[in-house]
């Protein structure tokens, strides 16, 4: 099985944001789909490794920021391949505004953002099915939303950008984020600790 035909399928890209007190918080997420126009429904999945996941899971409220072709992979950095646990994402960033709902939304490198209370949920064992009632939404420019095989294409950094480790090693890089890990076999069970995506992810590379 090529599981790179995963890659094919129509995905779009989105930070969501939460709030909980004083914590602003967001994540990368590629799995928001309007479920229901009447009424108005979105789904999307979360990790529940994201400290995104437990806000969201106690406040109910969120944004999904539509991430365009005009993002850079800053975004997906400070968004994506951190974790809210360690680091304030919102630390230094001012390309976001303060939606009617109390949730920050990003300004630069989208489209539109869509704002919502979560109606349901579902578990998937390692994520959370979320299935949402929408309230608000804007469209902020017209630029075209980046889908994950334009992310792959045109934003990510190639491998020759990500890192470098000694000739001769074995490397196993994630297709997702370029992380690289050194070492003869990629345990089955290992998860990349920038995106946390999963051994499946990771392609064999002899340097």
């Amino acid at each position: 099985m090529d599981k790179k035909a995963m890659n094919k399928l129509s995905y779009g890209l989105f930070v969501l944001t939460a709030v909980t007190g004083t914590k602003d918080n967001g994540c990368i997420t590629n799995t928001a789909i309007q479920v229901t126009t009447d009424p108005n429904r979105i789904a999307f999945a979360v990790n529940k490794a994201n400290l995104t996941h437990d806000m969201l899971l106690e406040s109910k409220v969120f944004n999904i920021s539509i991430i365009s072709e005009k993002a850079d992979f800053e975004v997906f950095k400070r968004f994506g391949f951190q974790s809210g646990r360690d680091v304030d994402k919102f630390e230094g960033y001012d390309k976001f505004k303060r939606s009617a709902n109390g949730v920050t939304y990003v300004t630069e490198g989208t489209n539109s953002y869509i704002s919502g209370t979560v109606f349901d949920t579902v578990d998937l064992g390692t994520h959370t099915l979320f299935i949402c009632d929408v309230t608000d939404a804007e469209i902020l420019t017209d630029d075209r939303s980046a889908t994950y095989e334009y992310y792959h294409a045109n934003i990510k950094p190639k491998p020759e950008a990500v890192g470098k480790t000694p000739d001769g090693q074995v490397v196993w890089r994630c297709t997702i984020c370029g992380y690289e890990y050194v070492g003869d076999e990629l345990p089955d069970d290992f998860i990349c600790p920038l995106c946390k995506h999963p051994a499946s992810d990771f392609e064999k590379i002899i340097k």
